[in-house]
């Protein structure tokens, strides 16, 4: 799966992330499922993920491995017979 994701890419979380708020630094819990874009990727191993609220603005700002995340997919593929 590693290499499938992309920068700008949006991603899911498969666990429960603790964070700090990016501009607060409240502490906060990212659970299993929020939806994140890749915005820098370091290798095929981890990414750097925004997470961001419906209005643009940015809560958190975390590095993440690869295999803590899913791509999260918009259109199917075409399948090979």
């Amino acid at each position: 799966m590693s290499n499938e994701i992309q920068i700008h890419d949006l991603v899911a979380l498969l666990e429960d992330t603790n964070a700090r708020h990016f501009e607060t630094g409240q502490s906060l819990i990212l659970r299993r499922g929020q939806i994140g874009t890749v915005v820098m990727n370091y290798g095929d191993q981890a990414f750097e993920v925004e997470f961001a609220a419906k209005d643009g603005r940015t809560y958190a700002l975390l590095a993440l491995e690869s295999d803590k995340l899913m791509l999260l997919r918009d259109a199917p593929e075409s399948a090979v017979a």
